[in-house]
């Protein structure tokens, strides 16, 4: 049997007195403006309907206040005895609490105070809430219930609708974006026979009708170049992607991005586009190109740097990557110089490229404060990008990092099936030998490739992760709605 504080037995016992008056849960009420266009209607605009949450109130003898919220803005409602009747004014009095939902209709007026109110010639009750919100002062500040409860968060919380609703204008920026320069958004499968588009660990379901495991979607990207090979010449996907490694302020398994390719473009033409991308978003929504992260501010603006990986160990760890070029001689020389590569696997069960991507992240990354372009990623990190012409160990990618966080990975694609085949044998001939973010080969994508590709240049973009760059949040965690926490244990709950 449940137990309820005395608050929430009290909220109950109204319920049933709300039912002697009115439905305490009814199905609709005539809404002519959200509370954020009616806190900007002019003075004497009558018959204004608005509905929300109450979270506050202040209760008096003929004439009371309550405010009302949503996620966009908060208004001032007031409620008199001798417009709303008083019986209606009495039902009120007695039975209304804050965290209920009220509807309100009125004329628009501005206090003596300055603040827009609406005089409610008459109210509906919407809806009871059975648990009181937490106290005006304290609100709820303890992170762990924000992410448990995150409609109590909202609720409460300025700061948090604030992030959220830069998430929000900022998907729908990077969608007027694309969708401006004439790409077509597509859907790809979630649930896939082969734990392709990335290198990294996948989560494993079971498929029940068809009887067999399936993986999660770790990257749209091979079907994406499906869609390629299909003739739409500029796709893109707002992507929900899982991939089963390690949590930490940066890292989620299950996490949203933007997954964006163009034929006939290489990797320098897409570094362009999401330098201006970047910016005519951040200019939209901020309107400056100058951020707050931690206490620095980081300038968005200009044309963005370009390091080589190369250049970034030989500056931080005084290794060149040139001479160590094989992982038996790298992987003595980190020994010989004692720096302790964190990995979920046993870094002498890593490639090559693998070992030279863990060591930048070592020593390097947290350096970068940026926005930087990162290129000459070794091919063997990069199974799916195109070599370079030159220099067939490294590949025409780029990473765009800031503060230290990789926002952006991109390149030029590989298009030639032979040679995707071989690479993909190679990683699977990694993944045996131990390397478990390592690709398996995917004979579907292979076919696709051999009806023929045109040049083409793809990027990836952590919708998550440049949202809590551009909010200044501390945990990712901070800008998911709904983050995905370990359950509590009955006593706990």
């Amino acid at each position: 049997m449940r137990e309820f504080s005395e608050q929430e037995q009290i909220r109950r016992e109204k319920v049933e007195k709300i039912k002697e008056f009115c439905n305490p849960y009814p199905e609709r009420y005539e809404v002519t403006h959200s509370l954020k266009e009616a806190s900007a209607l002019p003075d004497e605009t009558k018959d204004v309907a608005v509905a929300g949450r109450i979270v506050f109130m202040r209760k008096m003898g003929k004439l009371s206040f309550i405010r009302l919220r949503d996620i966009e803005s908060d208004l001032q409602i007031s409620i008199k005895i001798d417009l709303v009747g008083e019986e209606n004014y009495e039902f009120f009095k007695n039975y209304v609490d804050v965290g209920d939902f009220i509807g309100a209709k009125g004329e628009i007026f501005t206090t003596h105070t300055g603040e827009k109110t609406l005089r409610a010639d008459s109210f509906a009750f919407l809806g009871k809430a059975l648990k009181p919100l937490p106290e005006k002062f304290h609100g709820l500040t303890d992170p762990e219930l924000c992410y448990r409860h995150r409609y109590v968060d909202l609720i409460m919380n300025q700061d948090t609708r604030d992030r959220f609703l830069i998430r929000i204008r900022f998907i729908k920026e990077l969608r007027n974006y694309l969708n401006g320069l004439g790409y077509y958004e597509i859907e790809t499968p979630i649930l896939n026979n082969k734990p392709s588009g990335a290198v990294a660990r996948p989560f494993i379901a079971h498929h029940n009708a068809l009887d067999l495991d399936v993986y999660l979607r770790i990257a749209p990207e091979t079907y994406m170049k499906r869609a390629v090979v299909a003739g739409i010449p500029k796709v893109y996907e707002v992507a929900r992607c899982f991939r089963n490694e390690g949590m930490d302020a940066t890292h989620l398994q299950d996490f949203t991005m933007v997954e964006c390719y163009q034929a006939y473009y290489n990797y320098k033409d897409n570094m362009k586009l999401i330098q201006n991308m970047l910016q005519t978003i951040i200019k939209n929504i901020f309107g400056t190109l100058t951020i707050q992260v931690g206490d620095q501010e980081i300038d968005m603006s200009g044309d963005w740097k370009t390091v080589t990986f190369r250049e970034l160990i030989l500056k931080y760890a005084g290794i060149d990557i040139d001479e160590y070029n094989t992982k038996e001689k790298l992987l003595a020389k980190i020994k010989e110089e004692k720096i302790e590569i964190e990995s979920e696997t046993p870094i002498e069960n890593l490639g090559y490229g693998n070992l030279i991507d863990y060591l930048y992240k070592k020593v390097a990354r947290p350096h970068m404060i940026g926005p930087v372009y990162l290129t000459e990623h070794p091919t063997s990190l990069s199974p799916l990008a195109r070599a370079n012409d030159e220099r067939k160990e490294i590949t025409d990618r780029f990473q765009l990092v800031i503060n230290g966080a990789e926002i952006v990975n991109g390149f030029s694609e590989l298009v030639d099936p032979q040679e995707q085949e071989r690479r993909l044998l190679e990683q699977a001939s990694l993944k045996a030998s131990g390397d478990e973010e390592a690709m398996d080969m995917d004979y579907d994508y292979i076919g696709a490739m051999e009806y023929g590709m045109p040049p083409i240049s793809g990027w990836g973009m952590g919708i998550d992760r440049v949202v809590q760059l551009l909010t200044n949040s501390e945990n990712i965690k901070d800008v998911v709605m709904f983050p995905l926490m370990r359950p509590l244990d009955k006593d706990s709950e």
